[in-house]
Protein backbone atom coordinates (compact mmCIF):
# COMPACT_ATOMS: atom_id res chain seq x y z
CA UNK A 1 0.00 0.00 0.00
CA UNK A 2 1.27 3.31 -0.93
CA UNK A 3 2.32 6.15 1.61
CA UNK A 4 0.69 8.58 -0.51
CA UNK A 5 -1.81 8.92 -3.62
CA UNK A 6 -0.55 11.82 -5.80
CA UNK A 7 -3.03 13.56 -8.35
CA UNK A 8 -0.99 11.13 -11.42
CA UNK A 9 -3.28 7.96 -9.48
CA UNK A 10 -6.81 8.26 -11.05
CA UNK A 11 -6.92 4.24 -10.96
CA UNK A 12 -9.82 3.28 -8.57
CA UNK A 13 -8.57 0.86 -5.29
CA UNK A 14 -6.44 0.58 -2.92
CA UNK A 15 -3.93 -0.66 -4.52
CA UNK A 16 -2.27 1.69 -5.86
CA UNK A 17 1.94 1.88 -6.76
CA UNK A 18 4.50 3.89 -4.91
CA UNK A 19 5.50 7.87 -5.44
CA UNK A 20 8.79 8.63 -6.22
CA UNK A 21 10.96 9.92 -4.08
CA UNK A 22 10.66 13.33 -6.26
CA UNK A 23 7.02 13.44 -6.03
CA UNK A 24 7.49 12.59 -2.16
CA UNK A 25 9.91 15.64 -1.85
CA UNK A 26 7.48 18.07 -3.96
CA UNK A 27 4.60 17.41 -1.19
CA UNK A 28 7.12 17.80 2.06
CA UNK A 29 7.92 20.99 0.53
CA UNK A 30 3.96 21.39 -0.02
CA UNK A 31 3.65 20.80 3.76
CA UNK A 32 6.35 23.33 4.87
CA UNK A 33 4.93 26.15 2.62
CA UNK A 34 1.83 25.86 4.13
CA UNK A 35 2.74 25.81 7.62
CA UNK A 36 5.39 29.27 6.55
CA UNK A 37 1.97 30.54 4.79
CA UNK A 38 0.11 31.17 8.01
CA UNK A 39 2.95 32.47 10.19
CA UNK A 40 1.94 35.65 10.32
CA UNK A 41 -1.16 35.76 8.33
CA UNK A 42 -3.76 38.80 8.73
CA UNK A 43 -6.76 37.78 10.57
CA UNK A 44 -8.78 38.97 8.09
CA UNK A 45 -7.59 36.96 5.34
CA UNK A 46 -6.94 33.51 7.07
CA UNK A 47 -10.10 31.80 5.70
CA UNK A 48 -9.46 33.09 2.14
CA UNK A 49 -6.38 31.68 2.82
CA UNK A 50 -7.12 28.10 4.17
CA UNK A 51 -9.39 28.13 0.42
CA UNK A 52 -6.22 28.82 -1.21
CA UNK A 53 -4.36 26.10 0.91
CA UNK A 54 -7.01 23.01 -0.03
CA UNK A 55 -6.94 23.84 -3.32
CA UNK A 56 -3.38 23.20 -3.60
CA UNK A 57 -3.74 20.02 -1.42
CA UNK A 58 -6.73 19.17 -4.00
CA UNK A 59 -5.04 19.45 -7.25
CA UNK A 60 -1.84 17.61 -5.91
CA UNK A 61 -3.12 14.60 -4.08
CA UNK A 62 -6.23 14.42 -6.46
CA UNK A 63 -9.15 14.49 -3.90
CA UNK A 64 -12.44 15.37 -5.71
CA UNK A 65 -13.37 17.67 -2.64
CA UNK A 66 -11.82 19.37 0.62
CA UNK A 67 -13.73 20.94 3.18
CA UNK A 68 -12.82 23.34 6.39
CA UNK A 69 -15.13 24.13 9.16
CA UNK A 70 -15.40 24.65 12.72
CA UNK A 71 -17.71 23.53 15.83
CA UNK A 72 -18.63 27.35 16.55
CA UNK A 73 -19.58 26.56 20.01
CA UNK A 74 -19.50 23.29 22.30
CA UNK A 75 -22.73 22.05 21.56
CA UNK A 76 -23.53 24.19 18.05
CA UNK A 77 -23.74 22.51 14.41
CA UNK A 78 -20.43 22.43 12.22
CA UNK A 79 -20.35 25.18 10.57
CA UNK A 80 -18.45 25.11 7.17
CA UNK A 81 -16.05 28.24 6.84
CA UNK A 82 -14.38 27.20 3.25
CA UNK A 83 -14.89 24.18 0.51
CA UNK A 84 -12.90 23.54 -2.97
CA UNK A 85 -13.87 21.18 -5.71
CA UNK A 86 -12.28 19.98 -8.79
CA UNK A 87 -12.84 17.35 -11.28
CA UNK A 88 -16.68 18.88 -12.19
CA UNK A 89 -17.72 18.55 -8.59
CA UNK A 90 -19.27 21.36 -6.69
CA UNK A 91 -17.79 22.63 -3.17
CA UNK A 92 -19.71 22.40 0.03
CA UNK A 93 -21.62 26.19 0.28
CA UNK A 94 -20.26 27.72 3.47
CA UNK A 95 -22.61 28.46 6.32
CA UNK A 96 -24.39 25.25 8.44
CA UNK A 97 -22.97 21.56 7.59
CA UNK A 98 -25.42 18.87 6.28
CA UNK A 99 -27.37 17.04 9.03
CA UNK A 100 -25.56 14.23 9.53
CA UNK A 101 -25.84 13.33 13.31
CA UNK A 102 -23.43 10.49 13.72
CA UNK A 103 -20.58 11.52 11.36
CA UNK A 104 -20.30 14.93 13.15
CA UNK A 105 -20.82 13.20 16.45
CA UNK A 106 -17.69 11.20 15.99
CA UNK A 107 -15.48 14.46 14.95
CA UNK A 108 -16.94 16.38 17.97
CA UNK A 109 -15.74 13.15 20.37
CA UNK A 110 -12.10 13.95 18.54
CA UNK A 111 -12.33 10.53 16.71
CA UNK A 112 -10.70 10.05 13.10
CA UNK A 113 -13.36 8.98 10.58
CA UNK A 114 -11.58 6.83 7.39
CA UNK A 115 -13.88 5.47 5.17
CA UNK A 116 -12.11 4.33 2.46
CA UNK A 117 -15.14 2.40 0.79
CA UNK A 118 -18.59 4.18 1.12
CA UNK A 119 -21.63 2.45 1.94
CA UNK A 120 -19.17 -0.83 3.05
CA UNK A 121 -17.35 1.18 5.98
CA UNK A 122 -20.08 2.73 7.17
CA UNK A 123 -21.22 1.10 10.76
CA UNK A 124 -24.88 0.07 11.23
CA UNK A 125 -26.33 3.44 13.02
CA UNK A 126 -25.20 6.01 9.94
CA UNK A 127 -27.94 5.55 8.15
CA UNK A 128 -28.39 9.35 7.45
CA UNK A 129 -24.83 9.83 6.27
CA UNK A 130 -25.21 6.15 4.06
CA UNK A 131 -28.54 8.12 2.35
CA UNK A 132 -26.57 11.01 2.18
CA UNK A 133 -23.41 9.20 0.46
CA UNK A 134 -25.69 7.33 -2.02
CA UNK A 135 -27.84 10.81 -3.14
CA UNK A 136 -24.39 12.65 -3.87
CA UNK A 137 -22.19 9.87 -5.33
CA UNK A 138 -19.76 10.27 -2.49
CA UNK A 139 -17.23 6.67 -2.85
CA UNK A 140 -14.61 7.71 -0.09
CA UNK A 141 -14.00 10.14 2.75
CA UNK A 142 -11.33 11.08 5.37
CA UNK A 143 -12.02 13.69 8.18
CA UNK A 144 -9.40 14.61 10.84
CA UNK A 145 -11.03 16.13 14.12
CA UNK A 146 -8.76 19.24 14.75
CA UNK A 147 -7.66 20.39 18.80
CA UNK A 148 -6.44 23.50 20.25
CA UNK A 149 -5.97 23.52 23.50
CA UNK A 150 -7.28 19.66 23.99
CA UNK A 151 -10.53 20.67 22.82
CA UNK A 152 -11.96 20.00 19.16
CA UNK A 153 -12.88 23.22 17.83
CA UNK A 154 -13.68 22.28 14.22
CA UNK A 155 -12.22 19.33 11.29
CA UNK A 156 -11.09 19.15 8.08
CA UNK A 157 -12.28 16.40 5.47
CA UNK A 158 -11.36 15.16 2.03
CA UNK A 159 -13.74 13.27 -0.19
CA UNK A 160 -13.53 11.49 -3.33
CA UNK A 161 -16.45 10.85 -5.66
CA UNK A 162 -15.24 9.16 -8.95
CA UNK A 163 -13.22 6.51 -7.73
CA UNK A 164 -12.80 5.13 -3.98
CA UNK A 165 -9.36 5.27 -2.58
CA UNK A 166 -7.26 4.09 0.15
CA UNK A 167 -6.34 6.15 3.06
CA UNK A 168 -2.25 5.20 3.77
CA UNK A 169 -1.43 6.14 7.68
CA UNK A 170 1.35 7.82 6.18
CA UNK A 171 -0.92 10.63 4.12
CA UNK A 172 -3.42 10.60 7.37
CA UNK A 173 -0.25 12.22 9.41
CA UNK A 174 0.66 14.47 7.07
CA UNK A 175 -3.12 15.79 6.67
CA UNK A 176 -3.61 16.03 10.09
CA UNK A 177 -0.68 17.89 10.28
CA UNK A 178 -1.99 20.51 7.71
CA UNK A 179 -5.23 20.41 9.66
CA UNK A 180 -3.42 21.52 12.79
CA UNK A 181 -1.71 24.04 11.14
CA UNK A 182 -4.81 25.29 9.50
CA UNK A 183 -6.96 25.57 12.86
CA UNK A 184 -4.46 27.18 14.63
CA UNK A 185 -4.23 29.81 11.82
CA UNK A 186 -8.23 30.13 12.58
CA UNK A 187 -7.63 30.10 16.38
CA UNK A 188 -5.18 33.19 15.79
CA UNK A 189 -7.63 34.75 13.77
CA UNK A 190 -10.35 34.14 16.08
CA UNK A 191 -7.94 35.66 19.12
CA UNK A 192 -7.30 38.83 17.14
CA UNK A 193 -10.78 39.39 16.02
CA UNK A 194 -12.18 39.10 19.70
CA UNK A 195 -9.40 41.19 20.63
CA UNK A 196 -10.07 43.71 17.74
CA UNK A 197 -13.69 43.48 19.44
CA UNK A 198 -12.97 44.41 23.02
CA UNK A 199 -10.02 47.27 22.24
CA UNK A 200 -13.23 48.35 20.12
CA UNK A 201 -15.72 48.58 22.52
CA UNK A 202 -13.08 49.67 25.08
CA UNK A 203 -12.55 52.75 22.72
CA UNK A 204 -16.46 53.35 22.78
CA UNK A 205 -17.34 53.00 26.37
CA UNK A 206 -14.34 55.22 26.89
CA UNK A 207 -15.89 58.29 24.55
CA UNK A 208 -19.35 57.30 25.96
CA UNK A 209 -17.89 57.83 29.81
CA UNK A 210 -15.77 60.98 28.54
CA UNK A 211 -19.13 62.15 26.78
CA UNK A 212 -21.20 61.62 29.90
CA UNK A 213 -18.78 63.37 32.09
CA UNK A 214 -18.87 66.38 29.91
CA UNK A 215 -22.56 66.33 29.35
CA UNK A 216 -23.39 65.82 33.42
CA UNK A 217 -20.83 68.33 34.20
CA UNK A 218 -22.45 70.93 32.16
CA UNK A 219 -25.48 70.03 33.68
CA UNK A 220 -24.68 69.29 37.39
CA UNK A 221 -26.81 70.08 40.07
CA UNK A 222 -29.81 71.46 37.59
CA UNK A 223 -32.62 69.23 38.75
CA UNK A 224 -33.51 67.11 41.41
CA UNK A 225 -35.89 64.75 40.35
CA UNK A 226 -38.11 64.85 42.78
CA UNK A 227 -42.13 64.61 42.72
CA UNK A 228 -42.95 67.94 42.95
CA UNK A 229 -45.81 68.54 45.72
CA UNK A 230 -48.90 69.98 44.73
CA UNK A 231 -52.47 71.32 46.50
CA UNK A 232 -54.30 71.55 43.07
CA UNK A 233 -56.78 68.72 42.11
CA UNK A 234 -55.91 69.19 38.45
CA UNK A 235 -52.39 69.12 39.20
CA UNK A 236 -52.52 65.67 41.39
CA UNK A 237 -53.62 64.24 38.95
CA UNK A 238 -51.25 65.14 36.53
CA UNK A 239 -48.61 63.56 39.31
CA UNK A 240 -50.86 60.55 39.17
CA UNK A 241 -50.49 60.15 35.73
CA UNK A 242 -46.37 60.23 36.02
CA UNK A 243 -46.05 57.71 38.39
CA UNK A 244 -48.48 55.52 36.53
CA UNK A 245 -46.22 55.46 33.69
CA UNK A 246 -42.93 56.25 34.88
CA UNK A 247 -41.90 52.51 35.48
CA UNK A 248 -43.50 51.38 32.14
CA UNK A 249 -40.75 52.74 29.85
CA UNK A 250 -43.61 54.15 27.31
CA UNK A 251 -43.04 56.74 25.28
CA UNK A 252 -44.75 60.44 27.16
CA UNK A 253 -45.67 63.43 25.43
CA UNK A 254 -45.46 66.57 27.70
CA UNK A 255 -48.00 69.44 26.97
CA UNK A 256 -48.33 72.77 28.34
CA UNK A 257 -47.52 76.56 27.78
CA UNK A 258 -43.47 77.27 28.32
CA UNK A 259 -42.81 77.68 32.20
CA UNK A 260 -45.57 75.14 32.83
CA UNK A 261 -42.51 72.75 34.48
CA UNK A 262 -42.59 70.17 31.85
CA UNK A 263 -38.94 69.58 32.31
CA UNK A 264 -39.25 69.15 36.22
CA UNK A 265 -42.15 66.04 35.20
CA UNK A 266 -39.16 65.08 32.95
CA UNK A 267 -37.03 64.49 35.39
CA UNK A 268 -39.42 63.28 38.08
CA UNK A 269 -40.67 60.65 35.16
CA UNK A 270 -37.14 59.20 35.08
CA UNK A 271 -35.94 59.42 38.65
CA UNK A 272 -39.45 56.25 39.01
CA UNK A 273 -37.96 54.59 36.52
CA UNK A 274 -35.99 51.42 36.35
CA UNK A 275 -33.86 53.85 34.11
CA UNK A 276 -32.62 56.14 36.94
CA UNK A 277 -28.92 55.09 37.51
CA UNK A 278 -28.38 55.86 33.74
CA UNK A 279 -28.41 59.76 32.91
CA UNK A 280 -31.41 61.67 31.64
CA UNK A 281 -29.89 63.41 28.20
CA UNK A 282 -31.69 66.68 26.99
CA UNK A 283 -31.83 68.50 23.93
CA UNK A 284 -33.61 71.77 23.56
CA UNK A 285 -34.39 71.48 19.60
CA UNK A 286 -35.17 74.77 19.28
CA UNK A 287 -32.02 76.17 20.89
CA UNK A 288 -29.60 74.33 17.86
CA UNK A 289 -29.91 75.99 14.26
CA UNK A 290 -31.08 73.35 11.92
CA UNK A 291 -27.61 72.52 10.55
CA UNK A 292 -26.10 71.29 14.14
CA UNK A 293 -29.37 69.45 15.77
CA UNK A 294 -28.77 66.75 13.65
CA UNK A 295 -25.45 66.04 14.64
CA UNK A 296 -26.06 67.23 18.05
CA UNK A 297 -29.10 64.34 18.08
CA UNK A 298 -27.42 61.45 16.32
CA UNK A 299 -23.86 62.72 16.33
CA UNK A 300 -20.95 63.00 13.96
CA UNK A 301 -17.46 61.22 12.64
CA UNK A 302 -14.60 63.24 11.94
CA UNK A 303 -14.24 64.84 8.72
CA UNK A 304 -18.36 64.62 8.46
CA UNK A 305 -18.44 69.02 7.43
CA UNK A 306 -15.78 71.87 7.96
CA UNK A 307 -14.87 71.89 11.56
CA UNK A 308 -15.79 68.50 12.44
CA UNK A 309 -12.18 67.50 13.72
CA UNK A 310 -13.49 64.91 15.86
CA UNK A 311 -15.82 62.20 16.06
CA UNK A 312 -18.36 63.57 18.61
CA UNK A 313 -20.92 61.34 19.86
CA UNK A 314 -24.86 62.07 19.85
CA UNK A 315 -27.25 62.91 22.50
CA UNK A 316 -28.87 58.86 21.72
CA UNK A 317 -25.75 57.08 22.38
CA UNK A 318 -25.51 59.20 25.43
CA UNK A 319 -28.65 58.01 26.89
CA UNK A 320 -28.69 54.42 26.00
CA UNK A 321 -29.93 52.49 28.33
CA UNK A 322 -31.68 56.10 30.51
CA UNK A 323 -33.77 59.03 29.40
CA UNK A 324 -33.80 61.63 26.36
CA UNK A 325 -35.90 64.08 26.51
CA UNK A 326 -36.67 66.45 23.53
CA UNK A 327 -37.52 69.62 24.55
CA UNK A 328 -39.59 71.73 22.21
CA UNK A 329 -40.32 68.86 19.72
CA UNK A 330 -42.11 71.13 17.54
CA UNK A 331 -39.34 72.89 16.31
CA UNK A 332 -37.53 70.02 15.51
CA UNK A 333 -36.73 70.34 11.38
CA UNK A 334 -39.06 68.05 8.92
CA UNK A 335 -35.87 66.90 7.45
CA UNK A 336 -34.63 65.57 10.64
CA UNK A 337 -38.04 64.05 11.64
CA UNK A 338 -37.58 60.93 9.50
CA UNK A 339 -34.46 60.17 11.04
CA UNK A 340 -36.51 60.65 14.78
CA UNK A 341 -38.97 58.32 13.30
CA UNK A 342 -36.71 55.85 12.61
CA UNK A 343 -34.97 55.63 15.76
CA UNK A 344 -38.14 55.41 17.57
CA UNK A 345 -39.18 52.42 14.94
CA UNK A 346 -36.17 50.03 15.81
CA UNK A 347 -33.78 52.07 17.71
CA UNK A 348 -31.37 52.32 15.08
CA UNK A 349 -29.37 55.50 13.10
CA UNK A 350 -25.84 56.43 12.05
CA UNK A 351 -23.63 59.46 12.65
CA UNK A 352 -23.37 62.13 10.43
CA UNK A 353 -20.48 61.54 7.69
CA UNK A 354 -21.15 57.81 9.01
CA UNK A 355 -21.75 54.40 7.51
CA UNK A 356 -22.19 52.25 10.27
CA UNK A 357 -25.25 51.58 12.05
CA UNK A 358 -25.56 52.50 16.03
CA UNK A 359 -27.74 50.63 17.76
CA UNK A 360 -29.85 52.12 21.11
CA UNK A 361 -32.07 51.53 23.74
CA UNK A 362 -33.76 55.26 24.57
CA UNK A 363 -36.68 56.17 26.51
CA UNK A 364 -38.22 59.05 24.70
CA UNK A 365 -39.86 62.22 26.61
CA UNK A 366 -41.09 65.18 24.25
CA UNK A 367 -42.19 68.36 25.61
CA UNK A 368 -43.61 70.74 23.22
CA UNK A 369 -45.96 74.21 24.24
CA UNK A 370 -47.48 73.89 20.66
CA UNK A 371 -50.28 72.21 19.50
CA UNK A 372 -49.09 69.01 17.46
CA UNK A 373 -52.28 67.83 15.85
CA UNK A 374 -52.64 71.83 14.21
CA UNK A 375 -48.60 71.52 13.24
CA UNK A 376 -49.97 67.92 11.45
CA UNK A 377 -52.63 69.70 9.59
CA UNK A 378 -50.36 72.53 8.41
CA UNK A 379 -47.86 69.98 6.90
CA UNK A 380 -44.98 71.50 9.19
CA UNK A 381 -44.83 67.68 11.48
CA UNK A 382 -44.77 64.64 10.19
CA UNK A 383 -48.27 62.53 11.44
CA UNK A 384 -46.43 59.33 11.79
CA UNK A 385 -44.02 61.09 13.99
CA UNK A 386 -47.09 62.43 16.00
CA UNK A 387 -48.23 59.35 16.35
CA UNK A 388 -45.31 58.04 17.41
CA UNK A 389 -44.70 60.68 19.93
CA UNK A 390 -48.29 60.51 21.51
CA UNK A 391 -48.17 57.11 23.28
CA UNK A 392 -48.77 58.71 27.04
CA UNK A 393 -49.95 62.37 26.22
CA UNK A 394 -49.47 64.43 29.41
CA UNK A 395 -51.07 67.96 29.83
CA UNK A 396 -49.76 70.26 32.68
CA UNK A 397 -51.79 73.10 33.78
CA UNK A 398 -50.97 76.80 33.41
CA UNK A 399 -50.41 78.54 36.60
CA UNK A 400 -53.07 80.60 36.93
CA UNK A 401 -55.70 77.35 36.72
CA UNK A 402 -53.62 76.05 39.55
CA UNK A 403 -53.64 78.84 41.64
CA UNK A 404 -53.55 76.83 45.39
CA UNK A 405 -50.19 76.29 44.15
CA UNK A 406 -49.00 79.80 43.97
CA UNK A 407 -48.39 80.58 47.71
CA UNK A 408 -46.55 76.75 47.67
CA UNK A 409 -44.04 77.31 45.18
CA UNK A 410 -43.37 81.30 45.70
CA UNK A 411 -42.10 79.72 49.50
CA UNK A 412 -40.14 76.80 47.68
CA UNK A 413 -38.45 79.37 45.65
CA UNK A 414 -37.90 81.68 49.36
CA UNK A 415 -36.38 79.13 51.07
CA UNK A 416 -33.98 77.48 47.73
CA UNK A 417 -33.06 81.40 47.03
CA UNK A 418 -32.69 82.20 50.35
CA UNK A 419 -29.54 79.17 51.37
CA UNK A 420 -27.85 80.26 48.02
CA UNK A 421 -28.22 84.00 48.45
CA UNK A 422 -27.52 84.07 52.07
CA UNK A 423 -31.08 85.65 52.46
CA UNK A 424 -33.01 84.55 55.53
CA UNK A 425 -36.76 85.17 54.75
CA UNK A 426 -39.42 85.25 57.32
CA UNK A 427 -42.51 86.71 55.84
CA UNK A 428 -44.17 87.23 52.37
CA UNK A 429 -45.84 90.83 53.23
CA UNK A 430 -49.81 90.10 52.55
CA UNK A 431 -50.02 92.41 49.73
CA UNK A 432 -47.22 91.16 47.92
CA UNK A 433 -49.12 87.73 48.16
CA UNK A 434 -51.80 89.11 47.04
CA UNK A 435 -50.30 90.22 44.35
CA UNK A 436 -48.78 87.15 43.58
CA UNK A 437 -52.35 85.12 43.62
CA UNK A 438 -53.61 87.93 41.61
CA UNK A 439 -51.37 88.10 38.51
CA UNK A 440 -52.42 86.45 35.49
CA UNK A 441 -48.52 84.68 35.04
CA UNK A 442 -48.10 84.17 30.99
CA UNK A 443 -44.51 82.96 32.04
CA UNK A 444 -46.38 80.42 34.93
CA UNK A 445 -44.06 78.65 37.17
CA UNK A 446 -40.51 80.18 35.47
CA UNK A 447 -42.06 83.47 35.42
CA UNK A 448 -42.83 83.12 39.05
CA UNK A 449 -39.41 82.08 40.35
CA UNK A 450 -37.82 84.97 39.16
CA UNK A 451 -40.17 87.17 40.25
CA UNK A 452 -39.35 86.05 43.31
CA UNK A 453 -35.76 86.18 42.42
CA UNK A 454 -35.73 89.75 41.54
CA UNK A 455 -37.83 90.46 45.26
CA UNK A 456 -35.43 88.29 46.58
CA UNK A 457 -32.43 90.78 45.39
CA UNK A 458 -33.89 94.09 46.32
CA UNK A 459 -35.22 92.75 49.43
CA UNK A 460 -33.23 94.45 52.72
CA UNK A 461 -34.92 92.69 55.53
CA UNK A 462 -36.53 89.33 56.68
CA UNK A 463 -39.80 90.42 54.76
CA UNK A 464 -40.02 89.95 51.36
CA UNK A 465 -42.37 92.32 49.23
CA UNK A 466 -43.28 92.16 45.92
CA UNK A 467 -43.54 94.74 43.34
CA UNK A 468 -45.74 93.85 40.06
CA UNK A 469 -47.82 96.76 38.93
CA UNK A 470 -51.59 97.28 39.29
CA UNK A 471 -53.11 94.19 40.23
CA UNK A 472 -55.06 92.93 36.78
CA UNK A 473 -59.35 92.52 35.86
CA UNK A 474 -60.71 89.47 36.89
CA UNK A 475 -61.70 89.51 33.11
CA UNK A 476 -57.81 89.39 32.64
CA UNK A 477 -57.07 86.30 34.61
CA UNK A 478 -59.63 84.36 32.82
CA UNK A 479 -58.93 81.53 30.66
CA UNK A 480 -58.24 82.95 27.30
CA UNK A 481 -60.66 82.48 24.43
CA UNK A 482 -57.52 82.75 21.60
CA UNK A 483 -55.72 79.40 20.61
CA UNK A 484 -52.35 78.64 22.25
CA UNK A 485 -50.10 80.06 19.29
CA UNK A 486 -52.07 83.28 19.21
CA UNK A 487 -51.77 83.87 22.88
CA UNK A 488 -47.92 83.24 22.43
CA UNK A 489 -47.66 85.83 19.69
CA UNK A 490 -49.70 88.23 21.81
CA UNK A 491 -47.45 87.74 24.22
CA UNK A 492 -44.14 87.88 22.51
CA UNK A 493 -44.85 90.83 21.15
CA UNK A 494 -46.03 92.55 23.78
CA UNK A 495 -42.73 91.61 25.40
CA UNK A 496 -41.01 92.83 22.25
CA UNK A 497 -42.74 95.85 21.79
CA UNK A 498 -41.84 96.88 26.05
CA UNK A 499 -37.95 96.08 25.30
CA UNK A 500 -38.03 98.57 22.16
CA UNK A 501 -37.37 94.73 19.93
CA UNK A 502 -34.01 94.32 21.86
CA UNK A 503 -33.57 90.34 22.49
CA UNK A 504 -30.62 90.26 24.44
CA UNK A 505 -29.16 91.64 27.39
CA UNK A 506 -30.59 93.04 30.57
CA UNK A 507 -34.00 94.30 29.96
CA UNK A 508 -34.39 92.70 26.73
CA UNK A 509 -37.20 90.61 25.75
CA UNK A 510 -35.87 87.41 26.23
CA UNK A 511 -35.09 88.11 29.31
CA UNK A 512 -38.57 89.32 30.16
CA UNK A 513 -39.79 86.12 28.92
CA UNK A 514 -37.65 84.49 31.19
CA UNK A 515 -35.86 82.20 27.79
CA UNK A 516 -32.71 81.89 25.94
CA UNK A 517 -32.70 84.66 23.51
CA UNK A 518 -32.22 81.43 20.74
CA UNK A 519 -35.33 79.99 21.81
CA UNK A 520 -37.09 83.66 21.37
CA UNK A 521 -35.62 84.27 17.85
CA UNK A 522 -36.74 81.04 16.95
CA UNK A 523 -40.11 81.34 17.97
CA UNK A 524 -40.41 84.86 16.72
CA UNK A 525 -39.57 83.07 13.57
CA UNK A 526 -41.79 80.27 13.34
CA UNK A 527 -44.91 83.43 14.60
CA UNK A 528 -43.47 85.91 11.86
CA UNK A 529 -42.41 88.39 14.03
CA UNK A 530 -40.71 90.97 12.16
CA UNK A 531 -38.64 94.42 13.67
CA UNK A 532 -40.73 97.16 12.26
CA UNK A 533 -38.68 99.17 9.68
CA UNK A 534 -40.04 102.57 11.61
CA UNK A 535 -38.25 101.02 15.01
CA UNK A 536 -34.71 100.34 12.99
CA UNK A 537 -32.14 102.98 13.71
Amino acid sequence: MSPLQPRTQATPGPDNADISPAERLAFERLLGDLSAQFADLPAERVIEEIAGALQRLADFLGFDRSSFGEFATDDGPFEVLCSVARGGIEATLSGLGPSLPWYFRELRAGRMIVLSAIPADLPPQATVEAEYCRRIGLRSNLGIPLRISGRVIGAIAFTAFHHTRAWPEDLIVRLKLVGEVLAQALARSRREAALAAALAEITRLKERLEAENHYLRQTAGIRSGRVPASRSPRFNQVLEEVRAVAPTGATVLLLGETGTGKEVLADAIHALSGRRDRPMIKVNCAALPASLIEAELFGREKGAYTGALARQMGRFELADGGTLLLDEVGELPLELQTKLLRVLQDGSFERVGGTRTIRVKVRLISATNRDLARAVRQGSFREDLYYRLNVFPIALPALRERREDIALLAWEFVNELSESMGKPIDHIAPDAMAALLAHSWPGNVRELRNVIERAMILTRDRTLRVVLGAAPTPAAVEAPTDTLEESERAHILLALEQARWRIRGSGGAAERLAIKPTTLESRMKRLGLRRPASDIS
